[in-house]
């Protein structure tokens, strides 16, 4: 299928392309406008694209402004409306695609396993302490639209994150999960070649 652009668009890709060239030399396109703070934080391979929209917010501690907070690996495919948060670190593997409005954090305001008194109900949200845990997505994951990937979360190689998911546990590698939260449907069998459904428990 070939791509269609408007004269308007074509200017903006252009003047985008100029852009990405100056200040993310290896990345393929970053669409503007995009907004990344705490740049220097910023690790990507050769390919990376992103979509309009886009936000990186790689926080961390002031004083520790090296260290890489969000790594992206080749190839990565980056919808509109992304927004990745990384006060302790967030790493995606190589040639992984995300669809738009996708949110993936390694943040929270606030522990609710184990409600202490910094994150009772009547502290406001915004006062109450950061919590983090890295999150890790492997090769070739396929991300869909409105997925929410939250702290402490480890995707394996392979897998596909259907729309609105809500990804708040592990998923093992060649999966297909779905749903909030999100749970295996499918699994990739090598023997059949196919990918196979999970029987509900």
């Amino acid at each position: 299928m070939k791509n269609m652009y408007s004269l308007s668009e074509t200017i903006s890709t252009a003047f985008a392309l100029i852009c990405t060239k100056l200040f993310y030399r290896g990345a393929r396109l970053i669409r503007r406008p995009f907004y990344c703070r705490g740049k220097s934080r910023l690790q990507f391979a050769q390919g990376l694209t992103t979509g309009y929209n886009c936000r990186f917010d790689l926080l961390g501690e002031v004083n520790d402004k090296t260290s890489k907070k969000l790594i992206l690996g080749k190839n990565c495919k980056i919808g509109d409306h992304v927004h990745i948060v990384a006060s302790e670190k967030v790493i995606i593997g190589d040639n992984c695609l995300m669809a738009s409005k996708i949110f993936i954090s390694d943040t929270n305001h606030g522990d609710y396993s184990n409600v202490g008194i910094d994150s009772g109900p009547d502290i406001p949200p915004d006062n109450r302490p950061l919590y983090t845990n890295p999150v890790s997505i492997g090769n070739n994951v396929w991300i869909g639209e409105n997925v929410c990937i939250l702290l402490g979360v480890n995707i394996g190689d392979g897998c596909i994150i259907g729309a609105n998911s809500v990804v708040n546990r592990d998923i093992p590698s060649n999966c297909i999960v779905a749903g909030a939260p999100a749970r295996v449907i499918k699994k990739w069998d090598d023997s059949l070649n196919a990918w196979k459904a999970v029987k509900k428990v």
